[in-house]
């Protein structure tokens, strides 16, 4: 989005600079990356950074109102107890698109749930490692350097918690495409990375057993474990249902995940968001359908989403509580590459402390698209597409 940025380091790229990043994140947290890395970072201009800092602002603003709570509580089909003040975190995706002629950010979705946020400095390190990143250019917001922001991390994650005491909590986490994270997570945080079925229950305390045997005390928990993913799982055998109330503190609700997702996004109201409607609210089908999408309110990664949404399609579904149809956003191919444009999605990493009157953004995740969608089933055999980061100047 730089051209000067971008030519430069286009001309300066080889594959073996390519491979050089992906070993150093294989070195980095002693595993490899189980998804596709871009070849290449984003360069972001300081307008379109101050456009992505505005949109998520306007965003909180919503989120700070009083009746949030109530309009929400409607989304929350599993009420965990003990629920939160406010959400921990926030991931905000922004299409970069063209709307009347100016290339501004578009909100695709965003989720009350955490994401990469230990990944992305290891790969930000990554880029940095081929010596084509300018001095001066930041993948972080606010002024964060990498000890700040680790801190920041820290304190949303294990808060007062001895380390040991602190858990991860996935479904197999070993199986998981993001997995690298979770060991980036457990070398920045000391915290432990638990499968959901080796936590196990006492009355109202929670544990587990370490590599000797011995029971430790869970205080607090990380959630990563995805409702979607859970209720394919009839095969798990748990000791612990998130229904149970026990002595535990979250860092991420699990409410949060159902009250911040697909179901506010018709709350929103910005330039920086399509017209989006709660499909059991319409009275008429737009007439211009083609200029709308489909999607299910709490699918993960792009499932479940139709893109060419007919009549058809809408008068299929029968619980139309959980859809809403979004307004089409013009993703613009802005970033040159050696094998053709390709378009690109800015995930807006946020945090909300404890204490903090608002929350705060402290990161960015990027991908980099040639499909009809962003997602890795839309760019298989294609290069310079996949996950990255942005640099802003």
């Amino acid at each position: 989005m730089i051209t000067t940025l971008r030519s430069a380091y286009n001309a300066a790229h080889t594959e073996a600079k390519y491979e050089n990043i992906q070993n150093a994140i294989a070195e980095s947290f002693g595993f490899p990356c189980k998804f596709r890395l871009s070849e290449t970072p984003v360069f972001v201009p300081s307008l379109f950074k101050s456009q992505l800092i505005d949109a998520c602002e306007s965003i909180f603003d919503t989120i700070l109102q009083p009746d949030f709570l109530k309009k929400t509580q409607g989304a929350i089909t599993i009420d965990v107890p003990n629920e939160t003040p406010h959400t921990h975190f926030m991931q905000i995706d922004f299409g970069v698109c063209e709307v009347n002629g100016e290339i501004i950010p578009q909100l695709i979705e965003i989720q009350g749930f955490p994401s990469l946020y230990a990944f992305q400095v290891g790969l930000a390190d990554a880029y940095r490692g081929t010596g084509m990143i300018p001095d001066g250019m930041s993948t972080m917001f606010n002024n964060f350097d990498k000890a700040q922001y680790i801190n920041i991390l820290r304190d949303v994650i294990v808060g007062n918690c001895n380390p040991e005491n602190v858990v991860l909590l996935e479904v197999e986490p070993e199986k998981q495409a993001t997995n690298i994270d979770f060991y980036a997570t457990e070398a920045y945080l000391g915290i432990k990375i638990l499968c959901l079925t080796k936590l196990k229950k006492e009355g109202r305390n929670l544990y587990y057993l370490n590599a000797e045997g011995v029971r430790v005390a869970v205080h607090r928990i990380y959630n990563r474990v995805i409702f979607d993913e859970l209720d394919r799982r009839p095969d798990l055998k748990l000791d612990f249902q998130f229904t149970d109330d026990v002595d535990v503190e979250w860092a991420g609700h699990p409410n949060w995940f159902f009250r911040i997702s697909k179901y506010t996004l018709p709350l929103f109201k910005s330039r920086y968001v399509p017209d989006s409607y709660f499909l059991h609210e319409l009275k008429t089908i737009p007439s211009d359908l083609e200029n709308y999408v489909l999607k299910p309110l709490f699918s993960f990664a792009g499932q479940g989403v139709i893109i060419n949404v007919t009549s058809a399609d809408i008068d299929a579904v029968e619980d139309k509580n959980n859809f809403i149809l979004q307004r089409k956003v013009n993703y613009t191919p802005i970033i040159e590459t050696p094998t053709g444009p390709a378009k690109t999605e800015i995930r807006m990493m946020v945090v909300w402390r404890d204490g903090d009157a608002r929350p705060t953004i402290v990161n960015n995740i990027c991908r980099m698209s040639k499909g009809e969608m962003v997602g890795v089933r839309y760019n298989m055999d294609k290069t310079w597409v996949g996950g990255t980061v942005c640099f802003f100047e």
